[in-house]
Parts: structure tokens; C-alpha cells; sequence
């Protein structure tokens, strides 16, 4: 069995045979979304990276916060020939709307599983076969991150590079580029949500999605919005599970963002979670 990709047979037999669940998981349709506001040179590293999985998704969405021409430029270019549908989906800026881009972006997803990653992220070549590997119902996956450091940044851009290993300069955390795939499979389910979850490599059911209303507008601002719409996730009895040495990705340095009303957003998920809220009362519903 081949997914769109070069996977050869003998991989695939030996896949089957060591794992029970393979051609399901396999066989699962998937949306790839990821949010980007006015960076196109790390959306172009990102799209290459896209280009060579040896599992491709079924699309890749953009959820365009805002970009100007630029960014528009580049995904026009990348459409002649972008190996699956290649959709921009954008509003006007009107200062940070991530979880409203977001929520418009995986409205129009056409596939059961999302996969969802950021702008600035480079992805490892088995990025999206190690997400469908892990996929199970009732289950969200989270992973980690490998940081570029942003002394490499020129070099980074002006080489366009997406391969990197343990060995590589200009990174940080690189005991995570290691893909055990041995270890990285004997994850557990959990239950309570991980302060370890990041919004940059992250995957879930569109319809458990669509269950909890999606992302919660009544945010604002920076941050939270991931670890909010999985706390109400969790408390519509999804459990989560964390890859280790699978699903890699390798994160592009950039100065962090205003956090001036990340409390009024911690205040809410905490709320979600004394709560038990599992629908948001602003949610994906407006745009299906």
C-alpha cells in the first residue's frame, strides 16, 4: 500500500507486520493547516519542507492572518506546482485573529484529521507519516519542537535549508531530531492536559474539532488559544498523547510576541477547565 508517497513495498510489508493498525492509519484522509501572518521566507522554507514528506497530505491550508502581497505571491507561485491542493484562506488584519483564521481555515478542511503545525516551522520528511502512525479515535497527538537559533537565521534563508540532523549547527534541543520510532510508538494515553502541549505540532480529528466549536474567538490576543481548545477537548472526553522521537520539527527562531493580554486568556481556560465547558460560545459553527 502507497499513500502518495515513496514509500517502497518492502517498508510497507514490514510496516503491516509490526503494526496491526497500519493500513487504517494509512488510510486516514488528512488536512495539513498552518497559520501565517507576514513571514513569507519561513512559509517557503515550510512549503518546501511539505513537498518532500514521503507521506504527503491530501492539502495544505494556509490560514493567512492578514499578509500583505507578499505572502500572496509566494503561494500563487508554490500552486503551479504544489504536489496537492495548495488553499489560501485570509482575512483582514485587524491585529492578532489566529483562533477566527484558524476556525475559517479548518471550516473548509475536506479531510477527517487535521494536522497542525505553525508558519515557522520546518518539518522532518516523515513529519506526516508519524502523525497517521499514531492516529487513533478519541485520541489528540502533540509533539515537540528542535529551535533554530537566530544566529543561523542568515544562512538558514539564504540557503533555503530543511534537512537537519543531531550534528547540525545552529540549533538547540537536538536530542529531539533523534526518530525512534520504537519508543516514540509506546506512548500512553493521557488524560489531563500536558504543559508540554504546543500549538506547532499538533493533530486531531476534524470532527472532535467541530464538537467543541473550534477555536474560541472570545480570545484575544496572543496565546492560549491551542491549549484552550484542547482543555475543552479533554473535557468531551478526548485524551491526548505525546510523540517523542517521531513527528519532528524544527522551529524558526523569531522575537516573541506581545503578551500583554495573556492573562485575560489564562483566566478563561482556567475557567474552561473548573468548568467542564466543552463548546465555545464563538466558534468554528459561524463559518460552516
Amino acid at each position: 500500500m502507497q499513500r502518495n508517497g515513496k514509500t517502497s513495498k518492502w517498508t510497507e510489508l514490514l510496516n503491516i507486520a509490526l503494526d496491526p493498525y497500519y493500513i487504517f492509519q494509512m488510510s486516514i484522509t488528512c488536512s495539513l493547516v498552518t497559520p501565517t501572518y507576514n513571514w513569507p521566507e519561513a512559509l517557503e522554507l515550510l512549503l518546501l519542507s511539505v513537498k518532500r514528506q514521503r507521506v504527503l497530505p491530501d492539502e495544505v491550508i494556509i490560514a493567512d492572518d492578514g499578509s500583505t502581497e507578499k505572502t500572496l505571491e509566494l503561494i500563487k507561485r508554490y500552486q503551479k506546482d504544489f504536489p496537492v491542493p495548495l488553499i489560501h484562506v485570509w482575512h483582514e488584519d485587524q491585529g492578532n485573529r489566529k483562533p477566527a483564521i484558524m476556525n475559517k481555515a479548518i471550516s473548509k478542511a475536506k479531510y477527517d484529521y487535521i494536522l497542525e503545525i505553525d508558519g515557522d516551522i520546518i518539518l522532518h520528511k516523515n513529519f506526516v507519516e508519524d502523525h497517521l502512525s499514531m492516529a487513533e479515535e478519541g485520541v489528540y497527538l502533540f509533539g515537540s519542537r528542535v529551535n533554530i537559533q537566530e544566529n543561523h537565521l542568515e544562512s538558514l534563508f539564504k540557503t533555503k535549508q530543511i534537512d537537519f540532523n543531531y550534528f547540525s549547527t545552529g540549533i538547540k534541543k537536538r536530542n529531539r531530531t533523534l526518530r525512534i520510532p520504537f519508543i516514540a510508538n509506546r506512548a500512553k494515553r493521557e488524560s489531563k492536559r500536558s504543559s508540554k502541549l504546543r500549538g506547532c505540532n499538533m493533530s486531531f480529528w476534524r470532527a472532535d474539532f467541530i464538537a467543541v466549536n473550534g477555536f474560541n474567538e472570545e480570545l484575544v490576543g496572543w496565546g492560549i488559544d491551542d491549549s484552550e481548545l484542547i482543555q475543552r477537548m479533554i473535557n468531551n472526553g478526548v485524551q491526548g498523547k505525546r510523540i517523542k522521537h517521531k513527528g519532528i520539527v524544527y522551529h524558526i527562531y523569531h522575537k516573541e510576541q506581545d503578551k500583554s493580554q495573556v492573562h485575560l486568556n489564562l483566566e478563561i481556560e482556567k475557567q474552561m477547565e473548573r468548568s467542564g465547558t466543552t463548546y465555545a460560545n464563538k466558534g468554528v459553527d459561524q463559518y460552516l
